[in-house]
């Protein structure tokens, strides 16, 4: 069975997004409340992001900001790139897997209540 595992693997390196980047999985909180805090930062330059995400009063606030520092941490140590230059060129929140609670009601009966998580990833790019 030879299906060339060595030679697909390196082709996708070669390939692979050389921009820094950070991913947090399994988020407790829903996609939804995360895609208004993104859509604030999407396109600034990483100082002004993180200046915004510092003073905005919503739940995913702190955790896309925690995120956004993973990335510029990154960038610096990784692939060396100057902090000054750094602009966020792509954020998205994906849907995680959904936690299924039950609470019990009367009569016998219970509703379900769904407690949504998501995957935020960052990704940052160089201005030229």
């Amino acid at each position: 069975m030879a299906t060339r595992v060595k030679e697909k693997a390196a082709a996708r390196k070669a390939n692979a997004d050389k921009r820094p980047r950070a991913v947090a999985k399994y988020v407790r909180v829903s996609p939804r409340k995360v895609q208004i805090v993104i859509d604030l930062i999407r396109g600034k330059k990483v100082d002004d992001a993180l200046a915004i995400l510092m003073y905005t009063p919503k739940s995913a606030a702190p955790v896309v900001e925690k995120l956004l520092n993973s990335a510029i941490a990154n960038a610096e140590n990784n692939l060396e790139m100057n902090r000054d230059d750094l602009y966020v060129a792509e954020v998205y929140a994906n849907q995680g897997p959904t936690l299924k609670r039950y609470w019990a009601r009367s009569h016998g009966r219970a509703d379900m209540i769904k407690k949504h998580t998501s995957h935020i990833t960052i990704v940052l790019d160089q201005k030229n």
